[in-house]
């Protein structure tokens, strides 16, 4: 990634720390790749995990989610309805204890 790219994700890194989002790992089994994701209208960036090798890695699960349109349709007769938040709703993901490590991802420089 270019100069310019790499220090805005040093800067989102050290904010997702500081808010404690994120929390740095030594020795990890599991290494993902960072995509940073500029937003164009205000240059900031927003940084996605690559968890592709992952999800290859892992057993497939034998009942998945059901399609998004069905749990709705499923819930058209209930009182209230909710959606997490789309902008920071990956941060509200609580993680089993046992699987945190696989959320490991490599940061450029630091």
């Amino acid at each position: 990634m270019s100069m310019d790219t790499e220090l805005k994700v040093k800067e989102e890194i050290e904010r997702l720390l500081k808010a404690g989002f994120i929390r740095p790992a030594i020795y990890a089994d599991w290494l993902a790749n960072i995509v940073p994701v500029l937003k164009r209208k205000t240059g900031a960036v927003r940084i996605c995990v690559d968890y592709r090798n992952l999800n290859e890695a892992s057993p497939k699960d034998e009942y998945p989610m059901p399609m998004a349109d069905m749990l709705v349709d499923g819930a058209a007769h209930n009182q209230m309805l909710s959606f997490m938040d789309g902008n920071a709703g990956y941060n509200q993901i609580m993680m089993a204890e046992e699987d945190i490590h696989k959320t490991a991802f490599m940061c450029p420089g630091l």
